[in-house]
This record gives structure tokens, sequence and C-alpha cells, in this order.
């Protein structure tokens, strides 16, 4: 059946599939031929790839599969949570068992594989109208249920992404977050406040502007100044203890 033709002043929907199943990318490709206002920008079978191909091309709209190596399917769709434009994503799954984790996560849909021409019909008309919506307005945020193992910088339309372990504090600068790590340093656009709502067993503040790795903690000491400072284990670097994260650091040491 020949693909239908795009209407006048219909825009085209810019799509990322992410499977790490050839079969199933293919199978894709195929049914979302015959959507004419439908254009598949770039593929991937790893979530490490899906989010780079996401940062490099800004899709709208996303077909995820959840089971993939590395990074999974719901990983990726809370890093895309933070992407400017933000990307509907779809899961495309062979388990029913992640529902409830789609529907946390914001997804327009969750299709069950084999994906039928119909259902992915349906979804596409979700998309659309989410899209639409979000062109006019800014996207709510989504709550994440479970903590991320990686963050991810941007750098020149491309993305690195740094593991949470190895990360060794946070610190504020004006509109982005300095990830400071064990290769070096990263920038990314994320909110301090939310990196702590997200990670608070992991990280612990020490200033308005610093949140430190607590397994990165190794004492805490005075300048002849009277200024509190945090020492770190596998940094040279002395950072400020403000008056009010003094009490609850030294009680967490005592634990550590």
């Amino acid at each position: 059946m020949a693909a239908p033709t795009l209407r006048d002043g219909e825009d085209r929907v810019k799509v990322v599939i992410a499977d790490d199943e050839p079969l199933a990318r293919e199978r894709l490709r195929s049914l979302l031929a015959e959507h004419a206002d439908i254009t598949v920008v770039a593929e991937a079978a790893n979530g490490s790839d899906a989010l780079h191909a996401c940062a490099q091309s800004q899709p709208d709209l996303v077909l995820l599969d959840i089971a993939m190596p590395g990074v999974d399917g719901l990983e990726v769709a809370r890093h895309l949570a933070h992407f400017e434009p933000r990307p509907a994503v779809v899961f495309c799954t062979a388990y029913d068992a992640h529902a409830l984790s789609a529907f946390e996560a914001a997804a327009v849909d969750y299709l069950m594989k084999p994906i039928r021409a119909e259902r992915l019909a349906a979804a596409l008309a979700r998309a659309r109208t989410v899209i639409a919506g979000r062109a006019t307005a800014a996207a709510p945020a989504t709550p994440a249920t479970q903590a991320r193992r990686v963050l991810c910088a941007r750098l020149r339309g491309s993305l690195r992404l740094v593991p949470v372990e190895d990360i060794v504090y946070l610190q504020a600068e004006e509109k982005y977050v300095v990830v400071h790590h064990k290769r070096g340093q990263d920038l990314i656009e994320e909110s301090l406040r939310s990196l702590e709502d997200e990670f608070g067993e992991r990280f612990i503040r020490i200033h308005r502007n610093c949140l430190v790795a607590r397994d990165q903690l190794q004492e805490v000491r005075r300048t002849p100044a009277g200024q509190v400072q945090a020492v770190l284990r596998d940094m040279p670097v002395l950072l400020e203890v403000s008056r009010r994260c003094v009490a609850n650091l030294k009680t967490e040491l005592i634990r550590l």
C-alpha cells in the first residue's frame, strides 16, 4: 500500500527509534513509512546511543524499548524529561510488567510487541496532541521513582554520560551545575535542588551551592579564621561548609 501524502501545512514529526533488536527497528520503520508526517531521524540499539541520538537530532517523539543493555529505556525516559525541547515517549516492549513504571515516566503510550499498525497509529495520534501542547506550554516535571545511574552533560550537540558513582561533588554556578567527577568536570543544566531530591541518599549538602558524595567525605576542619571546610578523599580540594550545614555534616561523619 502506498504511503499517504502529506497535507498542506502539516508539520513533520521527527522520530528516533531505540531498540536493541534489529528486526524490531525494521518493523517500526516499515509501519512508520505509512504515515506521511513521520520522519525517522535516527536509530539506536541501546540506551546510551539513544540519548546521544536525541541530543543530536532533537526529535519530537522517541519510540523506546525498555529492556536494552546498559542504560535501559526507563532511565532513558527519565533523562529525556530534562531535555529542552522535551520529546514525547512511546514505550515499545515485549513485557507488560513495566506498565506502571512507564506511566510514572510520563510516557504517551505503551505498546506491546509485536506492534500492530492500528495501535501504533493510535499512539502517534496521542503523541501529536502532546507535541502540539508542548509547543505552547511548558511540560510539567516528571516524577522520578528511581534515581538515575548516570547524568547527561551536553557537549556541542552530543552528550557525555557521567556515572553517578564517579561523582565527587556537585556545585551550582549561575544556571548550571558543575559535575566534578574522577575524570574531570562537566556542566549540566539541572538545578542543585532537583539533584538533591533525586540523589539524597548518595549526596549531602554542605553549602547552598554544593552537594558532596557521602563516601568522599574525609573530615571537617576549621581554619584559623574560623571558616569550616570539608576535606575530600579523592580530590585535593577544600570545600566551604556553611554554618547551617556544619552540625548535619559532623553527624554524617560520625556515622561514616
